[in-house]
């Protein structure tokens, strides 16, 4: 029985509406359903239809105590199957969806009955600030989860430093090849060994107030404006960047690597209950049951990294020419403004070891024991369902804090090797080769797994992750008179 009075904690979580972003939050939502909170889900109504495509109309109606809402982006309408323009849509969130949610929380709360409770806190996304600001002005709880890594969160909590250095803007373009990108930084707290390049992306502009430059530093720093942050990592992997984080915003929670968290907490017939924007191929797990352990290179640049024709046409025969089995994921939308298209004679090449789809369930192929490496453009869900896997990963960064992602990668982790931006097939051949059979790939495969052991034991009961995530349970019904498990076991 629940205490008298007592009423059970509604999460309205709001992701960004980006697929990188959706599936994260849609773990850590059934990481706090698992605990007793009724739990809305806010997409936006582009990525809503896109649910629906993906999932067909059942799937949207949720559960009674999980249900889907929806608002506006604030872009022209359109009903194309792809990720949007991520600059504009980080321009049209943060000027336009305030009103909107803000109505949403409203008819939430005015319709709040025995079925729903009245909300008690929104979890957004680290740059929807808008959910955080609604938060604060309904005077409830506001947790910003951060879903890239630690060390990227550092790299954009830098941009204030780096306009009163003098670093940025930069003059003229020539910074791009004139070796500035090189140079050592040496004095951004909790970051070792980084190069101006490993900084995000954003910053190698000529314009202070381009859009994505501001948008990611202004966002990053503003999350230590909300009651709490929580991390999809988990302490010993970037310990460095977290103290420095904890030292400037103590009420930070690490509760990864979410997959293998919700192995732990979240019941089995509901870790199924999937976000993906895309239809997931299932073919190419059956394929990978008939392949030798650590045989296969599995190859995905995530679900925003588009590329030029002739970069896909590299890619594409560096994998043939490297003679070993590969899985790769080819959205139809990757090449820039134009559809895949790959010769006849390319499939006659692969047709015995090559197997191509357009998307899948990444964490079940990372986990599968025929993959011995990871092609990836090093986004975080991938990099973390890289260590869940104990996969090694060839990195091809493409933007924002990939490409910090992948110097920790390469150096501090020791799991990756880099592949050149203006990727050649023989560079291709040559890595995917190494990783798979050579010495350095050994280590790297040996140290993949060392790091899958330290994120297992994080996030087994009492684990550092488990423990955090218990807490974070803890800190949220203290804040009211709430029901909902008080311990995790």
């Amino acid at each position: 029985m629940d205490p008298a009075g007592a009423r059970k904690v509604h999460a309205v979580c709001v992701p960004y509406p980006a697929q990188g972003h959706v599936s994260p939050l849609m773990q850590v939502a059934k990481l706090l359903h698992s605990k007793g909170f009724h739990i809305t889900f806010v997409n936006t109504e582009y990525n809503h239809r896109r649910l629906i495509r993906s999932k067909g109309p059942d799937y949207v109606k949720g559960l009674p105590d999980f249900r889907f809402e929806t608002i506006p982006d604030g872009l022209p309408p359109s009903d194309r199957d792809a990720t949007q323009d991520v600059p504009a849509l980080c321009d049209s969130t943060r000027k336009n969806c305030l009103a909107p949610f803000l109505e949403l929380l409203g008819k939430l709360n005015s319709s709040a009955d025995d079925q729903v409770p009245p909300v008690t806190c929104v979890v957004s996304d680290g740059v929807m600030g808008f959910g955080r600001k609604a938060a604060q002005m309904l005077g409830i709880l506001d947790i910003q989860f951060w879903t890239a890594s630690a060390c990227g969160m550092m790299g954009y909590l830098q941009h204030v430093e780096l306009l009163k250095r003098g670093i940025v803007p930069f003059q003229d373009e020539k910074f791009l090849t004139d070796g500035t990108l090189e140079k050592p930084i040496d004095w951004i707290p909790g970051m070792s060994n980084i190069r101006l390049r490993d900084l995000p992306s954003f910053i190698r502009t000529t314009d202070p107030n381009e859009i994505m430059f501001d948008f990611l530093g202004s966002e990053a720093q503003n999350c230590f404006k909300s009651s709490a942050i929580i991390f999809n990592t988990f302490d010993e992997f970037e310990h460095e960047a977290l103290e420095v984080i904890a030292s400037k915003f103590p009420n930070i929670y690490t509760v990864g690597p979410l997959p293998l968290l919700c192995k732990q907490v979240v019941e089995a017939k509901f870790r199924s209950f999937g976000s993906s924007l895309w239809k997931e191929d299932t073919d190419c797990l059956k394929w990978l049951d008939k392949r030798d352990a650590n045989s296969v290179v599995y190859v995905n640049y995530g679900s925003i990294t588009v590329m030029t024709e002739q970069h896909l046409t590299e890619f594409a025969w560096g994998l043939a020419n490297s003679k070993r089995p590969f899985l790769w994921i080819l959205r139809p939308d990757v090449v820039m403004g134009d559809s895949v298209v790959l010769p006849d004679e390319y499939f006659e090449e692969i047709k015995d070891r090559g197997f191509i789809v357009s998307w899948c369930n990444q964490e079940q192929v990372l986990s599968h024991p025929s993959v011995g490496a990871f092609l990836t453009h090093c986004g975080w869900n991938s990099t973390m369902e890289s260590i869940c896997g104990g996969v090694p990963v060839i990195c091809w960064p493409f933007f924002a804090e990939q490409q910090t992602n992948c110097r920790y990668a390469c150096t501090t982790w020791g799991i990756g090797m880099e592949v050149n931006h203006d990727v050649k097939r023989g560079d291709i051949e040559a890595l995917v080769k190494e990783m798979m059979d050579g010495d350095e790939g050994k280590k790297m495969r040996q140290k993949a797994w060392e790091w899958k052991k330290k994120a297992e034991a994080a996030t087994a009961v009492g684990g550092q992750s488990y423990n955090n995530f218990d807490r974070l349970v803890k800190m949220v019904l203290q804040q009211g008179n709430w029901t909902g498990t008080e311990t995790l076991h």
